[in-house]
């Protein structure tokens, strides 16, 4: 997957030190990482962001550079949501192309060319291998609809793909069924492929999570050897398999309720060769029968997952517990006072810097839990108390399951990415044990 246009997005770098910098390039140059596309930027704290190729991007890499490459030097993963063109790429943009390929064909087609059209052409996109996924806000003009489909076929060439579509809102339906139309070819699949991962799905059916990449990357460089997990929001296994097939988990049991995501899910977990160390649950979660099993829950559902937290306490082990993964999004206007877990149905956030640094846990190989107890200096203190609020109704809701008092830890604050001005997703990893018998 691809994302460009006229307007840039968030791209993934690698971060070091600037003494560093030079191996780094040509380490990313060799093994084909490095995005051409921006500009090398100096961090406000004196490192220096690499863009890189996210999707291709692998733990294995990061180690490299990390023990052989660059030996003591600090390697991290960033977005910088205001990347910078490189000179190359200011040359002559997707859109700058669109614009002048589209414009020649409607004027030869008798249309006056207007600043109206103009203004409604794409300024980004999404590419899956030959298929673009345009966002709802083009293409909007009545004049458009005496274009097609022929138009279309004009949008794809001036791009280099073989087929469009354009999405709409993700439906409220509960599965998260996008709004996409297939413009041009005859079917939505597509295989998207990173930290050597491969996901096949229904761009018209399926949600894909692309900015989630750093979130997907920490997942895989996890303790999970030997441990049993729940994936309560499983989608086409964007978490499931990270933590199958690079973080080792033992099994998985893997919930969804959208029908079309849960074929490109078992389609997905034969892909990768995991299939035998997965169970699929078709169906509402909350009526999930499985208890006393988990030594991790993952609930990635934003803006909350809350209504699933009594299951996943449920599912966690009664005799040693586990770790809670909880996505979130957190609210940070100044002023408004955070109401607690359990008080309103849902949450939302905020991010304020520029860019977000995303601490890569593996710094001398494989992480370990008591490591990850550090919180990050940079989190917000909306952050924290969304945390502290959210440690304590859990500790309630265990205690509700399972009669007896239950300890909660927050471990870590892992940033995901910035959804709108004030609103963060988050993930907070909440360690869960129960209080030992005294006497």
């Amino acid at each position: 997957m691809d994302r460009s246009g006229g307007k840039s997005a968030a791209v993934v770098a690698v971060v070091t030190e600037p003494r560093y910098t030079q191996r780094y390039r040509e380490y990313l140059e060799k093994q084909k990482l490095l995005e051409g596309q921006h500009r090398v930027e100096k961090m406000p704290d004196g490192t220096v962001a690499l863009p890189v190729l996210g999707e291709a991007l692998t733990e294995q890499h990061l180690r490299e550079l990390r023990n052989r490459v660059a030996p003591g030097s600090t390697c991290v993963v960033t977005q910088l949501l205001n990347p910078v063109p490189s000179k190359k790429a200011q040359a002559c943009s997707p859109a700058q192309r669109l614009c002048l390929e589209v414009s020649r064909w409607v004027e030869g087609r008798g249309v006056t060319w207007s600043a109206q059209l103009e203004a409604d052409l794409p300024r980004s996109w999404q590419r899956h291998g030959d298929l673009l996924l345009l966002s709802e806000d083009c293409f909007q003009a009545k004049q458009w609809r005496n274009l097609e489909p022929e138009l279309w076929e004009t949008v794809a060439s001036a791009l280099g793909v073989q087929r469009l579509a354009k999405r709409g809102r993700v439906s409220p339906d509960g599965t998260r069924t996008p709004a996409v139309n297939l413009l041009l070819g005859d079917h939505g699949w597509v295989e998207h492929v990173d930290n050597g991962i491969r996901y096949k799905f229904d761009v018209t059916q399926c949600m894909f999570s692309f900015g989630n990449i750093t979130e997907k990357l920490r997942v895989a460089s996890l303790p999970c050897a030997g441990e049993v997990l729940v994936d309560l929001y499983a989608g086409i296994g964007y978490f499931t398999l990270p933590f199958l097939v690079h973080a080792g988990a033992a099994f998985v049991h893997a919930c969804e309720w959208n029908p079309h995501a849960v074929v490109a899910l078992r389609n997905n977990l034969e892909l990768n060769g995991v299939a035998d160390r997965c169970q699929i649950h078709f169906g509402d979660n909350r009526k999930l029968k499985l208890s006393n099993i988990a030594d991790r829950v993952n609930l990635g559902l934003i803006p909350s997952s809350e209504e699933g937290w009594p299951i996943a306490c449920q599912t966690l082990r009664q005799d040693a517990g586990g770790i809670l993964h909880i996505h979130q999004n957190v609210e940070s206007f100044p002023g408004k006072t955070l109401q607690p877990p359990g008080s309103s149905e849902m949450e939302k956030e905020y991010w304020s810097s520029p860019q977000q640094m995303i601490t890569n846990q593996l710094k001398n190989g494989a992480a370990s839990d008591s490591r990850r107890k550090m919180l990050s200096a940079a989190t917000k203190p909306e952050w924290q108390r969304w945390a502290e609020a959210a440690a304590t109704r859990i500790a309630t809701l265990l205690q509700q399951v399972y009669g007896k008092p239950w300890n909660t830890q927050i471990l870590h604050i892992q940033p995901v990415k910035s959804y709108a001005p004030h609103v963060d997703h988050i993930v907070l990893d909440l360690e869960c044990r129960p209080c030992p018998l005294v006497g």
